[in-house]
């Protein structure tokens, strides 16, 4: 019966989902990430509910990107302030906020979490979310390490069901991962590439393999920075220095790892390694996990691989 069921209500929600515009967005999760995906969505017209679990977050949340939007118009409306405050005021307008998702998915085109990063947790959102969600309603996760799949699995609408993964700051960084399983549809995907496209942001498309495209590169690159370092190859600035003026990139690897948070970093390669331990370059590194056990996590607690005030 399930088998049946599920089959069904795929085959009539491909058609439900076909050629959806979203314009009402649920957000669950009012962190920095949450909070900067409102603040996009809401100043490029968008209907925001952001949902968290009590009000004072919530506050917190809408002061932040009131703050950020008053940036964003000294720069955009520096001899227009009048337009300025249009602006601002119409954005916040397009957000409200809820400690309750239950009562607000029913009015949503997409609901997007970025909630912290426990399977778990996640799954069970969307497994209850799942029952009182229309038909049309696009799920996404803004993960950044975890499965699409493992995620989705908790729900009977994985043709509706994708990830979308924004980079932080969220109103600054350009990039957006759009990620499909291979059981999500090309309509579901075709509506988030055009809604991060009406975002402003440029959208590539993912499989849904470990990282997608920037962290599969990324964390790799970094915990082999990590091991040089580790094994006396090089010191930690020469290995900066390198890569700074070798390759271009603004930061070097360590200190980039401190930017990251060197316990979000072990959190990913621990997932990665557990889940693929047939990979050699998802493999533990002895100094990483020390200075994460001394509560040395980078720049957040003044200390990484560097010192900071």
């Amino acid at each position: 019966m399930a088998f049946f069921t599920h089959h069904v209500c795929r085959g009539l929600s491909s058609s439900a989902v076909r050629n959806v515009v979203i314009k009402h967005v649920t957000i669950i999760g009012s962190g920095q990430m949450g909070a900067g995906i409102a603040q996009v969505a809401a100043s490029t017209g968008h209907s925001v509910t952001l949902v968290d679990t009590n009000d004072d977050v919530l506050k917190k949340a809408i002061k932040g990107i009131e703050g950020n939007l008053k940036r964003v118009v000294k720069k955009k409306f520096s001899d227009k302030p009048e337009a300025g405050e249009a602006f601002i005021l119409k954005a916040l307008q397009n957000v409200s906020t809820s400690t309750d998702a239950a009562s607000v998915v029913q009015g949503s085109d997409l609901v997007l979490e970025a909630i912290v990063e426990n399977i778990k947790i996640k799954q069970d959102l969307f497994g209850g979310l799942d029952k009182l969600a229309p038909a049309h309603t696009i799920f996404a996760s803004n993960t950044s390490s975890l499965s699409i799949t493992d995620i989705a699995s908790s729900t009977n609408r994985l043709d509706r069901f994708a990830g979308l993964h924004f980079f932080n700051p969220v109103p600054v960084m350009k990039l957006v991962e759009v990620i499909g399983t291979s059981a999500t549809s090309q309509e579901t995907l075709d509506s988030l590439l055009n809604f991060s496209k009406i975002l402003g942001k440029t959208p590539v498309s993912c499989k849904d393999t470990p990282g997608f495209i920037v962290n599969r590169l990324l964390l790799p690159y970094l915990i082999e920075a990590v091991r040089m370092y580790e094994r006396g190859h090089g010191t930690k600035e020469d290995i900066d220095i390198a890569m700074k003026l070798g390759c271009g990139y603004p930061m070097g690897p360590l200190e980039l790892s401190d930017y990251v948070g060197l316990d979000t970093m072990k959190f990913i390669m621990d997932h990665w390694s557990v889940a693929h331990p047939e990979d050699a370059s998802f493999a533990q590194s002895e100094l990483l996990n020390k200075l994460v056990a001394e509560g040395k996590l980078g720049k957040k607690t003044g200390e990484g691989f560097y010192k900071y005030n």
